[in-house]
């Protein structure tokens, strides 16, 4: 069998960056010669087969003709006499269409190697245009290779502006857009994705409510950075920062989006922004088929970080509240998550990137004193049903009313 190391696992060997899966083309064989060789199919589109021993996937070589609109619009061609060039011609990017022989020669015709020297984003053909994922998959690997210094080919993206223009990046489906973003949040660099969609008109058309943001301007003296757009791109810096977890980083990423909602009158001040983003991010979530858990951080973060950002100020009764509705109570509950995407609110500011977050350790100190009350006092009173709660909320209103007199910003 003639078979080759392809794609993403040549790229990274080549950029002695970490391999995250291999994948593998074979050159002249048929579905029934590799069930003979003891693979097993297990590809729908195309000839996708798992090795017997690896459990790798081995793809015989093939080419795409298109058909329809859309990332799932191809007919697929394969056979013995597709070529190891042609196969990598259907590729996006020259860095992922390359390969690699079982005696270590890369296959590289069409200047992959010459672009990973050079940094640079390029695609192989005119094909790339159509498939609108592939719009994603270079914001993507920007946000994975952008500390490396990788930039994008003014070609290419020229051609992803084109497919803006045209109507084919409106065809992404939500899970594939939520899969790549995801994917995107979880890398180094992840606000070079958002840099990318923008720069080819993309992220209007796939995040129309995060692109609405920028141009919106913010009060100075609390947002040097004045541009709201900007301000969530540098809150998403911070939650890298601050943060491994994807639900973290959308959270940060998504806080503000009701500061689009803004009456234009009332500009730069974004009064009751939080509760005016409610539905935008409701039905963000909504429309990108978003997991529960992520949605959930996010309503808390845009509910209630204007609320962390001033804890010092708060009532005690103010403060009980907003633990109670964040879950704080809860047995083995933990509000850090909640806490750094504050922290990465406060800090994505121009100025204040380093400025100390003691709202965290406070409210971490309210949530300690709130559940170390004795709830049998409030049975012990002769409380019943609803009057236990209310007499809960008063011991935990009193404890962090304690707490408040000792503390001090």
């Amino acid at each position: 069998m003639k078979t080759f190391l392809v794609g993403g696992a040549v790229r990274d060997k080549l950029l002695n960056y970490p391999i995250k899966e291999r994948d593998w083309v074979v050159i002249g064989e048929t579905p029934e010669t590799m069930a003979a060789h003891g693979f097993l199919a297990v590809g729908k589109d195309f000839p996708v087969f798992l090795h017997p021993k690896t459990r790798e996937e081995y793809a015989l070589a093939r080419t795409e003709r298109k058909t329809a609109a859309g990332y799932k619009g191809f007919a697929v061609h394969a056979s013995v006499d597709v070529t190891l060039e042609e196969d990598l011609q259907r590729r996006d990017l020259t860095i992922n269409a390359m390969a690699l022989s079982s005696d270590g020669q890369v296959c590289d015709p069409y200047g992959g190697q010459a672009d990973l020297h050079n940094k640079v984003f390029r695609h192989v053909s005119p094909a790339f245009s159509e498939d609108p994922v592939r719009v994603l998959r270079v914001a993507r690997f920007a946000a994975r290779y952008a500390h490396l210094g990788f930039t994008l080919a003014e070609e290419t993206r020229q051609l992803m502006a084109e497919m803006v223009n045209t109507g084919e990046v409106a065809h992404l489906v939500p899970e594939r857009v939520w899969a790549e973003l995801h994917k995107a949040l979880l890398e180094q660099t992840p606000r070079a994705f958002f840099e990318i969609l923008q720069s080819c008109g993309a992220l209007g058309v796939i995040f129309p409510e995060i692109q609405q943001l920028f141009g919106v301007p913010q009060v100075a003296t609390y947002h040097p950075e004045i541009d709201t757009g900007i301000h969530t791109l540098m809150c998403l810096d911070q939650a890298c920062r601050l943060s491994n977890k994807a639900t973290v980083r959308l959270a940060a990423l998504l806080h503000d989006l009701g500061k689009a909602k803004t009456a234009p009158d009332i500009l730069p001040h974004h009064y009751g922004h939080e509760q005016k983003g409610l539905a935008v991010l409701r039905h963000f979530c909504q429309r990108l088929r978003i997991p529960t858990e992520f949605k959930n951080l996010a309503l808390q973060v845009m509910s209630y970080h204007t609320h962390c950002h001033k804890a010092f100020e708060l009532r005690p009764s103010t403060l009980a509240d907003m633990l109670l509705n964040l879950g704080a109570f809860k047995k083995e509950h933990d509000i850090s998550d909640f806490l750094l995407a504050c922290q990465a609110d406060a800090q994505g500011r121009l100025g204040f990137e380093e400025k100390p977050y003691p709202q965290a350790d406070y409210i971490r100190r309210a949530v300690q004193v709130a559940n170390q009350i004795d709830t049998q006092i409030a049975l012990n009173r002769g409380k019943q049903g609803a009057q236990i709660g209310q007499e809960i909320r008063r011991l935990r209103i009193a404890a962090i009313a304690t707490l408040a007199k000792e503390k001090t910003p």
